[in-house]
């Protein structure tokens, strides 16, 4: 997986791409949080539950099922505001979903691990994309701080964060030559 500061840059990044205006600190703040939940499934470890299991890490928290529910439950609690089913509400909850999806998408690019199960609870089958270029991220703090940390940093800097600053810059550009 990428580590959670990967995560979060591409979360701004889709951010960024989806407001045309200024949004709520809510806003950027729940997109924080669903770009890095899914990996809150790493919790199933300590509960027995095997890494293959469609419950383990890259499992169901990695699906568009999860997606799709988690950017509903965001639209649903967080932008009450937004008339239920209105299509304002339901760009909330699609570019939550998107986000949260978004997560799965960057850890099928690493080059560790078993894939992610995009189509759970349907299909615990996991899927790699063929080009995998993102180092993966080790899964305790510890060993972030190390020669692999160093690895996993400089290969998310290339493949992430450059990307998804060019395009928060363009976006930014973007929206000045409008105005």
């Amino acid at each position: 997986m990428p580590s959670a500061f990967a995560h979060a840059i591409a979360g701004i990044a889709l951010g960024k791409l989806f407001t045309g205006k200024k949004q709520p600190v809510k806003f950027w703040l729940l997109t924080l949080v669903c770009a890095a939940i899914p990996d809150a499934d790493v919790i199933a470890f300590k509960f027995g539950i095997s890494y293959h299991s469609m419950w383990g890490h890259r499992g169901f928290t990695h699906s568009i099922t999860f997606s799709l529910l988690l950017g509903f439950l965001v639209a649903f609690l967080f932008f009450a505001d937004k008339k239920w089913c209105s299509p304002k509400w339901w760009t909330y909850m699609l570019y939550f979903s998107t986000v949260t999806f978004s997560h799965a998408l960057l850890d099928a690019m690493t080059n560790g691990g078993l894939g992610c199960a995009f189509f759970a609870p349907v299909s615990a089958e996991r899927f790699f994309f063929p080009f995998r270029p993102i180092q993966v991220s080790p899964l305790s703090i510890s060993r972030f701080f190390s020669e692999w940390g160093v690895r996993v940093m400089t290969s998310e800097f290339i493949w992430i964060w450059v990307p998804c600053l060019v395009i928060i810059f363009l976006v930014w550009v973007g929206r000045r030559v409008r105005e």
